[in-house]
């Protein structure tokens, strides 16, 4: 846990620099959903895991906002982020050292996996937006 106190020195900007990058249009709409759906899970409070069981209860959530932020920052254009660090006043390097120790807490295979939704989520999207599917539900439901 020493290893995450520089972080918590941090966390103003840091939550600064989220809200910036939120609100950046440069920021692909793919990203802001991924950090939108994990303040959705831990708002909800419904777990994968209960909160009872002592330890684990309190793992799921953290391990899904560490996969969001993880997600969230991996999508953003370097320029992006180089130019928001700057603003902030954020040093690159411990910002970059920051993000591997919360890399961590996430196992190396799940990371992987949660990488690829976001490619997954544009992918379906376009297959829908081409099927016609969506007016031709619309037509279905309102006859």
């Amino acid at each position: 846990m020493a290893a995450l106190l520089p972080i918590a020195s941090r966390a103003p900007q840091y939550g600064r620099l989220l809200l910036d990058l939120l609100l950046d249009e440069r920021t692909p709409m793919s990203r802001k959903v991924a950090l939108a759906a994990a303040a959705g899970y831990v708002a909800v409070g419904r777990d994968l895991i209960s909160d009872r069981v002592p330890v684990l209860g309190g793992l799921d959530d953290l391990i899904v906002v560490v996969v969001a932020l993880d997600v969230f920052l991996d999508g953003i254009p370097g320029d992006v982020l180089d130019e928001r660090l700057e603003a902030l006043g954020v040093d690159r390097r411990a910002f970059e050292s920051d993000v591997r120790r919360i890399r961590r807490f996430t196992p190396t295979p799940v990371r992987r996996i949660v990488r690829r939704l976001p490619g997954a989520f544009s992918l379906a999207g376009e297959a829908l937006r081409h099927s016609q599917l969506g007016p031709r539900l619309r037509g279905w439901v309102s006859n």
